[in-house]
């Protein structure tokens, strides 16, 4: 009696062994394998899904458009000591070298008060800086979707020819797009501005 209780134990074992193993190797031979075409398009849809041209939203301010809500990353003492104008704050650090990563309740609340209609766009330190891509993280984590400026503070303060057409160099001032102190600032209107608006949100 015994014996073939265990008889039947091990057969019902191995026929789930099986069982399991077949639908895994079903699934995997099932499963196509990515191009290298499929992975260049997932790249671009993604690139051009997350990042935001900051010439584009230059021409946006100069226009006096406002579907997005822009967010400077950094601390409130740098914040207030210059910010790219129109931005608000929500700092992922407690001052300029400690991070706050870990005030996850603080961050996603602020950006949960955020318009639901307007683009929500981050931006941080400078374009190789983690904190935009950690807070999206986490944000994303929350059910929150943020999109990138495609630089951050150093260059749009600091660069400025980088990044804005060469015929632009001599018509645009920098400070015209710095604020300082607590407020955002108001982008001035300006009728002349030559920043490129095609898409959403430019080249």
């Amino acid at each position: 009696m015994k014996i073939s209780y265990m008889k039947t134990a091990i057969l019902v074992i191995v026929i789930v062994v099986v069982s399991v193993l077949s639908s895994l190797a079903t699934s995997l031979i099932t499963t196509p394998q990515k191009t290298q075409s499929d992975y260049i398009k997932d790249f671009y849809l993604t690139e051009n899904a997350v990042h935001i041209s900051p010439h584009g939203l230059r021409g946006k301010m100069d226009k006096g458009v406002a579907d997005f809500v822009l967010v400077d990353l950094r601390s409130a003492q740098e914040y207030e000591k210059e910010h790219i104008i129109g931005a608000i704050n929500i700092p992922a650090y407690k001052d300029p070298d400690t991070s706050a990563y870990d005030e996850v309740d603080r961050i996603v609340g602020n950006f949960s008060k955020l318009s639901k209609d307007k683009d929500i766009i981050v931006y941080c330190y400078s374009v190789p800086c983690m904190t935009g891509r950690k807070i999206g993280k986490m944000l994303v984590e929350h059910g929150i979707f943020v999109k990138a400026l495609g630089i951050g503070w150093n260059e749009w303060r600091y660069f400025w020819n980088l990044w804005n057409h060469e015929h632009e160099w001599n018509q645009t001032d920098v400070m015209d797009y710095i604020a300082t102190g607590k407020d955002p600032g108001i982008p001035k209107i300006k009728d002349t501005t030559q920043a490129c608006t095609e898409g959403t949100f430019g080249c």
